[in-house]
């Protein structure tokens, strides 16, 4: 079942998605690469519970980073990968994959934009050695990096994240298309990746190796997993599940909202950020819809795209005040099945079930 990825070999195909702020750090992160999987720490406002955050929170952020990013190492024992997520979109951007390399992640997963200069940030710690990964929605997304990376820097991709229009967050596609997903009319996945692995053709061949593409945003199952790999996919992404563990960073406040969620309780909202996004209907939401939230107030400019004069709440602000289990101020980002996870598990328990459940699909 193992997959190459650059000069990195991971021993089960299977990724636990980047949730921040705070919900995938050191904790999830290295329990998931200790049963062989790649756990994955998000490196947005990774600092906040820093005794310096509220006055120093960039310092603070790269400082808990590089901890977290060796203490995820240390739980892993060598067996899987640890990566981390940093957003295109975060003001810290190119400051977090420069810790994170230098800390040792074996794998830098870029999203929310396209990552076109992650090659030229890792040549800056060529000891590094670790895999790089832009997410993707699509096809033109997957050909357009390869093109930007080849042009400019001789490389493509170690591997690729295939983000479906059902992934929680912020998505890639429009608020539309993630309502009609919502709805049960989602453009297939399988066709996504048909459109991901026809992109990546002619540079598979130009560069005589594979780009492993792994799917996420709404594989529920090991059963859907061994499907989806049954048509290309090097293996998937699940991340909702992995929240109600014992090992989740996330605070039993936050775990027990979700636990507590149905379907019905998801909606799509739009972030200050720019981009749609899905999440639990929560009181903040709410307002939001009425008009009746207060404005930003303070603001850390911790993302490029977001202005505080006209966004209508504090996106980091609202993550922390989730992860903290703060159901009336909380922005509970969540995936689309979310209303099937019901009970608290283990990393181990939800790695092994993924894995009978491929083994038994036909």
């Amino acid at each position: 079942m193992e997959v190459k990825l650059g000069g990195k070999v991971l021993p089960i195909p299977i990724l636990q998605g980047g949730m921040g702020i705070g919900v995938s750090l050191e904790c999830l992160a290295g329990a998931v690469a200790a049963c062989g999987g790649m756990g994955t720490l998000s490196a947005a406002f990774c600092g906040f519970r820093e005794a310096d955050f509220r006055n120093n929170s960039r310092e603070a952020n790269l400082r808990a980073l590089a901890r977290q990013v060796r203490r995820a190492k240390e739980i892993a024992g060598g067996a899987g990968l640890v990566a981390v997520n940093v957003m295109v979109a975060a003001a810290q951007y190119a400051d977090s994959v420069r810790t994170a390399l230098r800390a040792g992640a074996d794998a830098v997963v870029c999203g929310a934009g396209l990552p076109k200069d992650l090659p030229a940030l890792a040549a800056e710690v060529p000891e590094s050695g670790a895999a790089l990964a832009p997410v993707v929605s699509g096809g033109r997304s997957a050909a357009l990096i390869c093109k930007l990376w080849d042009r400019r820097y001789g490389r493509i991709p170690d591997f690729m994240i295939l983000e479906g229009p059902l992934a929680g967050g912020h998505l890639g596609f429009s608020p539309e298309e993630a309502r009609e997903a919502q709805a049960g009319r989602p453009k297939p996945l399988s066709g996504l990746l048909r459109e991901v692995l026809e992109g990546l053709g002619p540079f598979r061949e130009k560069y005589g190796r594979d780009v492993p593409v792994f799917v996420a945003g709404g594989v529920k199952n090991g059963g859907e997993m061994r499907n989806y790999m049954n048509e290309g996919a090097a293996g998937a992404q699940f991340a909702t599940r992995f929240i109600a563990t014992e090992e989740c960073d996330a605070g039993p406040g936050f775990q027990r909202a979700l636990l507590s969620a149905r379907a019905e309780d998801v909606v799509i909202v739009q972030s200050p950020v720019g981009m749609p996004g899905r999440a639990l209907k929560s009181p903040l939401i709410q307002r939001v819809e009425a008009g009746t939230q207060p404005g930003v107030g303070h603001c850390d400019r911790c993302l490029a795209a977001c202005n505080p004069k006209t966004a209508p709440y504090c996106i980091s602000k609202a993550l922390i005040a989730a992860v903290e289990g703060d159901w009336e101020n909380g922005l509970f980002f969540c995936g689309a099945n979310v209303g099937e996870v019901n009970a608290l598990s283990t990393v181990r328990a939800q790695m092994d079930q993924i894995l009978n459940e491929w083994r038994a699909a036909p």
